[in-house]
């Protein structure tokens, strides 16, 4: 049985200019000790989707969905008290920017001691102890003296492993990880990446990796799903998509990576930007980037439909007999 369940979420806010949907009917789910890469230039709404789950889209926010479990819990019928029960301690979520997450205006051992009064209760000796252990699990050296640290007192590295610590403050059996190496130099990135699989393994935690770095999910991740314009257009294992990736966007951020155009004068872009809430365009969303459009494609908007093995959003699926 799944951990989490996902049908038809999507998250609209509501502006001057009428509606604007930055999610749309995104469907998925999570298996327990699973890690899921989700993937996508910035304006896919890979962080919103995450967001709408933790129930932290504020309005004028509206999120809806047709289903939305986690772990016997229907998400959609409990209150807010339960909710919030289950946000930060069986479900938790490491936040994009430590220095922007973190106060600036308590000390990193407060901030972690505050996620354990609240889902645990402990007293004050017992909240310090259980701080000490959190940073001492995720690497940072001498905790018993960085616990009383402010933010700005420690490294860009640190600071990350300090919200990794208040995300496993409440042992959770699902983590959300967005961007968590976004800042970092590549010597840094890589030792966080590190932490998180080891922890992921040792607790058969299931790990959800939100990131636009293709890279970072070949290394990680077992199964990518691969956003675009508040829509899934591609999911499949993460080895079956770096060998055959079926939709033209996925090709061309595949195709983007330096690894795969050596000795390449500049390598290959894909023309133009992610369009915005209120500039969507008619038919297939990638379909003025796409190389393979035709008039089909700008009319008529693709559905997410099962081909050899993947799920895909394309008219045309790339290494099928329908390509083009």
């Amino acid at each position: 049985m799944a951990l989490l369940e996902i049908e038809d979420l999507s998250v609209s806010f509501v502006t001057a200019r009428g509606r604007l949907r930055a999610v749309d009917a995104v469907t998925f789910a999570v298996e327990p000790g699973e890690v899921l890469g989700v993937v996508g230039e910035s304006g896919s709404g890979k962080s919103v989707s995450m967001l709408a789950l933790m129930g932290l889209v504020a309005a004028p926010g509206e999120v809806s969905a047709r289903r939305m479990q986690f772990g016997g819990h229907d998400l959609l019928a409990i209150g807010p008290r339960e909710r919030r029960r289950i946000a930060g301690k069986d479900m938790a979520m490491i936040f994009q920017e430590p220095m922007t997450s973190l106060n600036p205006c308590f000390t990193v051992g407060h901030q972690i001691g505050e996620a354990i009064e609240v889902h645990f209760g402990k007293g004050r000796r017992e909240r310090r102890h259980r701080t000490v252990e959190l940073l001492e699990l995720v690497g940072i050296p001498a905790p018993e003296s960085r616990i009383d640290s402010y933010p700005h007192q420690l490294s860009g590295g640190m600071n990350q492993r300090v919200m990794i610590a208040m995300a496993l403050a409440g042992n959770p059996r699902l983590l959300l990880a967005d961007e968590p190496t976004t800042a970092l130099d590549v010597t840094v990135q890589a030792q966080i990446l590190d932490l998180l699989l080891k922890i992921q393994r040792e607790r058969d935690m299931a790990l959800v990796l939100i990131t636009h770095d293709m890279g970072v999910i070949a290394e990680t991740a077992s199964r990518v799903m691969v956003m675009y314009a508040g829509q899934i257009v591609e999911e499949q294992s993460t080895q079956s998509l770096l060998a055959t990736p079926r939709h033209p966007y996925t090709a061309a951020l595949l195709d983007a990576l330096p690894e795969r155009s050596p000795g390449a004068a500049r390598l290959p872009t894909i023309p133009g930007m992610v369009p915005g809430l209120d500039a969507r365009p008619s038919g297939c969303l990638f379909h003025p980037r796409c190389h393979f459009a035709d008039r089909r494609c700008g009319s008529e908007h693709p559905e997410l439909r099962p081909v050899a093995g993947s799920q895909v959003r394309c008219h045309y699926p790339l290494g099928t007999a329908e390509a083009r």
